[in-house]
């Protein structure tokens, strides 16, 4: 939880831990204990078990008895579902995403972010295609892959420097390492308009990636192509997917003015 959230009396302590139970919960998990979800929020056993109980009787959490364990609720899945449904980005991307994903033979996704990861909230692949183990819901990291980093890009300079303060506080001893490569990445996106990953999330993982502002209001998205370094060479990532990429981000653009 942010620092500055704390003094702010304006901020509700409980409804905000309560979010970030259900927001600790990821895309491979079917359930979590309250051990689980305490570790994960950074929070007392006894709060977690208060907070889990609550987020039950209104239906966020399902009990599973037999495991001792949580479940997101039916509830939860309406907010979410409320949530997609307002993204007409999502059906106007999709088969330029779809075009791309056949002509790369990799993933093409598109992300926004959530506290320091970017979730992926539409994919598509090739029918052919050998491709990474992710899938819509799942997460990456802002801060080291190409997704992440394009979307720190497309910021406005005082939104850069406060999600750049929150990685320096989410990791204070890689933070060094960190801002050296974001910085570089920022100066990639300018001279390139794409930001890369090579090998820097994962060690077998290219991908480039490209961000832009869905609408007026709202935070930037991010599309990426990726896929195993064998597959999705350096040099044919850039050459050949990263106009096409640039060019599919235009038109979407066009078709949301």
């Amino acid at each position: 939880m942010n620092t500055n959230s704390k003094e702010d009396r304006h901020f509700v302590t409980a409804l905000a831990r309560g979010l970030e139970v259900l927001a600790c919960f990821r895309s491979a998990d079917k359930a979590l204990g309250n051990n689980d979800i305490a570790k994960r929020c950074q929070l007392p056993k006894s709060t977690v078990s208060r907070l889990t109980y609550t987020l039950t009787k209104l239906g966020y959490l399902n009990y599973l008895p037999h495991q001792g364990q949580y479940a997101l609720g039916s509830a939860t899945l309406a907010l979410g579902s409320a949530m997609i449904a307002r993204m007409d980005v999502r059906q106007l991307a999709r088969p330029l995403m779809q075009e791309l994903a056949d002509f790369s033979q990799g993933m093409v996704s598109l992300g926004m972010r959530d506290k320091l990861s970017m979730i992926y909230i539409e994919n598509c692949r090739s029918q052919t295609a050998l491709t990474l183990s992710l899938d819509v819901g799942s997460r990456i990291p802002v801060a080291t892959t190409a997704m992440g980093r394009a979307f720190i890009a497309q910021l406005s300079a005082a939104h850069q420097q406060q999600v750049l303060a929150d990685i320096a506080e989410a990791e204070p001893a890689r933070w060094p390492q960190l801002q050296s490569e974001i910085q570089q990445a920022l100066q990639e996106y300018a001279e390139l308009g794409c930001c890369t990953s090579f090998g820097q999330w994962q060690p077998e993982v290219n991908a480039i990636a490209v961000a832009f502002s869905p609408g007026p209001g709202m935070m930037p998205m991010a599309i990426n192509c990726g896929g195993p370094s064998f597959v999705l060479k350096q040099a044919f990532l850039m050459e050949e997917v990263r106009p096409r990429l640039c060019d599919l981000v235009t038109q979407l653009q066009h078709h949301l003015r």
